[in-house]
């Protein structure tokens, strides 16, 4: 994968090659790619189409679903911190309260 000029780079995703330009490191930008191509190939690997949209769209769904999943466990462990915070405070609070 080649660096492009005017900051573009090439990378291939399920065999079709694109130009991308952005304000992302390229590194980044070619894991991402790595990412969705290694996922496209598995979905391709356990379904019986070869129709590459198809493929995409599903691939798009499940990578949807682990983002709305870790979006959801991010959000409970984020709960439980400010329970805790909160306890931690009103244990502070009790405790500089008692204090002369």
């Amino acid at each position: 994968m080649a660096i492009l000029p005017k900051d573009g780079i090439q990378v291939l995703i399920y065999d079709q090659q694109y130009n991308m330009r952005g304000e992302l490191d390229p590194e980044y930008i070619r894991m991402l790619a790595r990412f969705v191509d290694e996922r496209m190939r598995s979905i391709a690997a356990r379904g019986q189409t070869v129709d590459s949209l198809r493929t995409a769209i599903l691939a798009a769904l499940n990578i949807a679903d682990d983002y709305h999943r870790l979006l959801a466990s991010h959000e409970a462990a984020t709960r439980q911190v400010d329970q805790k915070v909160g306890k931690c405070n009103e244990v502070l609070d009790r405790l500089l309260e008692s204090m002369p």
